[in-house]
């Protein structure tokens, strides 16, 4: 899911001040390009499989048709910095047919892990709304140029008691790998735990950032106990007020740079991945450098126990 169409304030400007407030805060895009992947990936396991995922991947929901060309040059440079993994949905407009014929021309569609979720939503399912949900799965299939997906999701749990025989159905037949349900509300936290509990989930996708780590306290244990794969979405803000626009003309903390973060975003992300419950995250990237800036967030190493709980007391105290 991207972070960044919300954002009062967007990367750009942030970059800006912090460049009057302190030189080097940010890398150039020639270095990061040069520099980060000399660093090594980091990758956690799907405990399901025990498969290794990168922990940096994409959200895009702001993928559309009339930025083909530039969206196309995004995936390709994920790819080639070791990022994998491409969040979409039905529901996302153009998103998915960017996505199959971006990965068509560049031919790397079996290197990518693609996630996708269910378009019938809605309460008080019908059988209709299962069939509508049935239509939609196949659109995504065509719009993707792909026989299957890496992660089908049932978008905001809605209909989850209805969709999972389906999803079953897909996973027997090899057209989905992992299935698993999303949220980015707080408040539906609870029968995220409830639908953890009562069904064999491969993945969550969930909210969760330095700014609202509601998700550590309740809903982590349990995946972490059903051995639940936990995407992060919205780790940079969006929904919720950019985390950007409340650093604006600071200058990073010089200790950042003891777990590898150079900016920001880096910062941002490496405190989200860095709990030991969460698997990745996605954040949105719809500008190159953005994509870079992200991606480094997943090479070198995370911060430790000690480190995370310096980043929360100062992120807690910044007012």
């Amino acid at each position: 899911m991207s972070d960044y169409g919300n954002s009062k304030l967007s990367r750009r400007t942030l970059l800006q001040a912090s460049a009057l407030a302190g030189a080097g805060l940010v890398l150039s895009k020639t270095l990061l390009a040069a520099d980060t992947p000399a660093l090594p990936l980091i990758t956690k396991a799907i405990p399901a499989t025990g498969e290794k995922l990168p922990v940096i991947g994409i959200g895009t929901n702001a993928f559309r048709d009339a930025n083909q060309a530039d969206l196309q040059a995004i995936l390709k440079r994920m790819q080639e910095l070791g990022g994998s993994l491409i969040d979409t949905a039905a529901s996302y407009g153009e998103s998915e047919g960017v996505i199959g014929r971006a990965l068509a021309e560049l031919g790397t569609r079996d290197k990518m892990f693609i996630s996708t979720k269910f378009n019938a939503a809605g309460k008080g399912f019908s059988a209709q709304d299962i069939v509508s949900g049935k239509e939609s799965f196949e659109r995504s299939l065509e719009r993707l140029k792909t026989k299957r997906v890496d992660l089908l999701e049932v978008h905001r749990l809605d209909g989850l008691d209805e969709l999972m025989p389906v999803m079953q159905e897909y996973k027997q037949a090899g057209k989905i790998r992992y299935l698993g349900v999303t949220t980015f509300r707080n408040q539906e936290h609870d029968r995220m735990v409830d639908a953890m509990r009562k069904y064999p989930l491969d993945f969550i996708q969930i909210d969760y950032s330095l700014a609202n780590r509601n998700a550590a306290e309740k809903v982590f244990p349990v995946a972490v106990e059903r051995k639940v794969a936990v995407m992060i979405n919205v780790p940079l803000g969006g929904r919720r007020g950019s985390l950007f626009q409340e650093v604006a003309g600071r200058e990073l903390p010089k200790w950042a740079a003891d777990f590898g973060a150079t900016t920001w975003s880096q910062f941002f992300l490496k405190y989200v991945v860095s709990h030991p419950g969460v698997t990745c995250a996605i954040p949105g990237s719809t500008k190159l450098s953005h994509l870079e800036d992200n991606q480094a967030a997943g090479r070198g190493r995370l911060p430790n126990a000690a480190e995370r709980k310096r980043m929360e007391e100062f992120w807690d105290s910044k007012a």
